[in-house]
């Protein structure tokens, strides 16, 4: 059986931005697939090329992902990995005449972003060419996301919301999940290396049963101004 073509662009990336979406592979709960980051990552860079002339590219599938490390199907690399190989695929789109190069990132692992700001160093270094990249994560940003649902950490209300409006047929029992109350975020702060020692021994954490595909449409289209907006000022 043929495999599905990847979804690459087929015009040049001449002129155009190269958007690089990252995410992981990793548990997220019993109830959501292990690509979420992936997939989340991929439609704010679609959405965002659609605002800001851009490509997207093939997504980054791995990350570090150390904190999911005792769950089945979580595969993690280093952050040296993580670091290279995002930069020589962004240096390779520079190359290849991109006129911006932009990172969107669903994978949110601290270890995994300071990798990726390692990345963008990387690239500067070598090319001249400063790379956009928004931290969802960040106060500001998870300020912002906020005023939409709660952003709870991991496999909560927030990445279910998303994966419901991107993918519902693969939302399985959300319904039927009790609250975590653990604050992920507070259980890194405190030194937990691990969603088990942080609070989550399920892999997830905050309140999946409250997601609805609505909040997931809007957090999207608030990812994709988040992303543009990093486009531009990175510009100026």
């Amino acid at each position: 059986m043929l495999l599905a073509p990847l979804p690459f662009p087929r015009a040049s990336l001449v002129g155009k931005w190269a958007i690089l979406p990252t995410g992981a592979c990793e548990a997220h709960g019993p109830h959501l697939p292990l690509d979420t980051d992936v997939r989340i990552a991929t439609a704010m860079a679609e959405a965002a090329a659609e605002r800001a002339d851009g490509r997207v590219l093939p997504p980054v599938t791995y990350g570090v992902a150390r904190f999911a490390r005792n769950f089945p199907g979580t595969i993690t690399v280093s952050a040296e990995v993580m670091t290279a190989l995002v930069a020589e695929v962004l240096v390779s789109a520079h190359e290849a005449g991109a006129a911006g190069l932009a990172i969107a990132n669903g994978h949110l692992e601290p270890e995994n972003v300071n990798a990726l700001f390692a990345a963008c160093r990387l690239v500067k270094e070598r090319t001249g060419a400063s790379v956009a990249f928004p931290h969802v994560g960040s106060k500001r940003q998870a300020e912002r996301l906020s005023a939409i649902v709660p952003f709870d950490g991991h496999a909560g209300v927030y990445e279910t919301s998303l994966l419901l409006a991107l993918a519902p047929r693969l939302v399985r029992g959300h319904k039927k999940l009790p609250a975590v109350e653990a604050d992920l975020g507070r259980g890194i702060a405190q030194g937990a290396d691990n969603f088990e020692d942080a609070g989550g021994p399920r892999a997830y954490f905050g309140q999946p049963a409250l997601a609805t595909a609505h909040a997931g449409r809007r957090l999207l289209r608030e990812l994709a101004s988040i992303l543009v907006e990093t486009m531009e000022n990175s510009r100026r």
